[in-house]
């Protein structure tokens, strides 16, 4: 009996989606005479959907048009070599072969993009209501009435979603994290003065299991990822305030993007000792020695620097791009010398071609006022300077820091017309919005001092309508958003990535529903050694494969592509089929997820 009769059924089954495909790939054993005829077959397809009198249902002509364009880059000759990995020839031993013994066994995630793709191609998407909304059978001011209740009722749904995802400034939220405080005052047997001192959070930043454990109840997961990255000296540290944003049970959904952020999972530990065990050069995802000049600074594009001036953060997020650079939280050594920084200046202030500076690191304002000043003051003296970033996480992570004091002191160099200062910061779920961020932002915000958002796009603020809520709450307390990352494809943080069509849905779908003072953020994936990729620019990457286990391979292209010979980059990305059973898991509604497989 063939076990994998039951498997190849239900391939056989999808392909009667589409008749002249499943003709084809019977019509003999060899591929190779295959790809022409399934070529031509792809090209008469996308003809009709030009066609005025195409079979194709209105509108789905947009979902089949995309579908055979993915299909036909990934029956390329070219993209299966750089791929390593030919879809037709696999799909071709599939339908031929009787036992499957020499080939790897497709997972559900496969099936399931096989199914999606040839529904595509053949116009059987079946994402739209049969019938067309009512007013456009109308016209003039009855038109228009209903169409407003058409967009009434939308938004109602949208709603719906938002008002799920708690913010920090939620009354019931405040009381609840006042509590939280005092409970962290009580085991510290500290003062509210105290509290509300920057420095006592650093110095008594939380960095055991069984500190943590006495504050806020861990899963036993949560507890022992902690014990191990101590004992593996892998990265970690909450800050109290931080710490109070956490809820105390571990029952609810409202605070799991917030631990998230900084407790690390078993896998993230696990792989991290391995990498560095291994070898510690190959978690420099982002390539950055090979795009550092000198020490200190990385330098991706024409105009622009990053400079590095400490290595350590207050906290230490999961995700952190550097993480392989940095020891511990608030390390003290993790400063850049003296004679190092004064080379990284010069280096600066010697390439004219520079025109902004991204001061990071770590997180930049661990440094004193007084340092903090003169680092800038430096940097304006360098005339070809026109704006100077800083890049930290310390409204969200230690509001506290950002005194009068320190606001003022960075406002001496900020002088509209000349010279322009602006923070870039890491908001990631409206959980982290608190009435002192809020205070924070606007420190800075009465100086005139802008403040710009930037996500990083994980799976747990990834759900339906989340970042939109995120985004909602950042504009009324100062903040605008300007990047979505996508989470990079590092090895430790397997667990946090999302498939890259799922930012594209969120913004087609979702953020789009919003007024466009709140979607002003850009999705990018942030591509090593080469910068960022703009996921909303079809021609700036191309899916190429889909591999046996679900997963889909994307060809990246640098942004200097029509300026000067560059090299392309490979990533595999995450299966569309696991990260929605995790959001089963998670409580969600796949259905609202659906339209998810025909974004490439």
């Amino acid at each position: 009996m063939n076990r994998n009769m039951p498997l190849k059924n239900k391939i056989l089954k999808i392909l009667d989606l589409a008749p002249p495909l499943k003709e084809i790939l019977f019509s003999g054993r060899e591929s190779a005479p295959k790809r022409i005829q399934i070529q031509q077959f792809l090209e008469a397809r996308l003809r009709e959907t030009f066609d005025e009198n195409s079979s194709i249902p209105h509108m789905e002509w947009v979902i089949a048009r995309d579908a055979i364009l993915a299909f036909k880059n990934i029956l390329s000759i070219r993209n299966e070599g750089i791929a390593g990995f030919s879809f037709l020839g696999y799909i071709n031993d599939l339908v031929q072969q009787e036992h499957y013994h020499d080939i790897p066994l497709p997972s559900k995630g496969f099936i399931a993009e096989l199914d999606h793709l040839l529904r595509g191609i053949m116009g059987k998407a079946c994402i739209y209501s049969e019938k067309f909304p009512t007013f456009q059978k109308h016209e003039g001011r009855r038109a228009a009435v209903l169409r407003s209740k058409d967009l009434s009722r939308m938004m109602r749904i949208a709603g719906k979603f938002i008002n799920a995802y708690p913010s920090g400034l939620d009354d019931k939220v405040i009381r609840q994290r006042s509590e939280n405080k005092s409970r962290i005052l009580r085991y510290f047997k500290a003062s509210e003065l105290e509290w509300e001192n920057w420095k006592w959070h650093t110095r008594n930043i939380i960095r055991d299991a069984d500190t943590m454990a006495a504050l806020v109840k861990l899963t036993d997961e949560e507890y022992q990822a902690v014990k191990l990255a101590r004992s593996y000296r892998i990265p970690f540290g909450i800050t109290p305030y931080y710490l109070s944003l956490m809820d105390y049970e571990t029952t609810g959904r409202r605070d799991a993007a917030v631990r998230a952020q900084v407790i690390p999972s078993l896998l993230y530990v696990t792989r991290m000792k391995e990498l560095r065990d291994k070898n510690k050069k190959t978690m420099d995802f982002m390539l950055e020695r090979d795009t550092s000049p000198i020490e200190g600074i990385t330098r991706r594009y024409p105009g622009i620097v990053i400079l590095k001036p400490v290595l350590t953060c207050p906290q230490i997020c999961v995700y952190c791009q550097r993480n392989w650079e940095i020891e511990d939280a608030c390390r003290p050594d993790a400063v850049l010398g003296e004679a190092t920084m004064n080379k990284a200046l010069q280096w600066i202030s010697d390439t004219p071609e520079i025109s902004e500076v991204l001061i990071t690191g770590g997180d930049p304002l661990l440094l004193s006022n007084a340092k903090m000043e003169n680092l800038l003051f430096r940097l304006s003296k360098i005339t070809h300077i026109e704006r100077i970033r800083i890049g930290t996480r310390m409204p969200v992570t230690l509001p506290q820091r950002i005194t009068d004091a320190l606001v003022r002191d960075i406002n001496h160099f900020h002088h509209p017309g000349k010279r322009e200062v602006v923070i870039v910061t890491h908001f990631e779920h409206p959980y982290e919005i608190t009435p002192q961020s809020l205070e924070a932002v606007q420190r800075f915000r009465r100086y005139g001092i802008n403040v710009y958002n930037q996500q990083v796009f994980t799976f747990y603020n990834s759900r339906k309508f989340e970042s939109v809520a995120l985004r909602k709450n950042l504009r009324l307390i100062g903040v605008t958003p300007y990047y979505t990352f996508s989470t990079k494809g590092k090895e430790e943080t397997e667990d946090y990535q999302v498939p890259l069509v799922r930012l594209l849905q969120e913004q087609k779908e979702e953020a789009r529903l919003m007024p466009g003072m709140l979607r002003t953020d850009e999705i990018v994936f942030n591509v090593p050694g080469l910068g960022k990729n703009y996921l909303r620019a079809r021609q700036d990457h191309d899916i190429i494969s889909i591999l046996p286990d679900g997963r889909r391979v994307y060809e990246f292209h640098p942004w200097e592509k029509k300026l000067e010979l560059a090299d392309t980059y490979m990533y595999t990305d995450v299966s569309i089929y696991d990260y929605l059973q995790r959001l089963k898991a998670a409580g969600e509604n796949l259905p609202d997820y659906r339209t998810i497989w025909y974004y490439y």
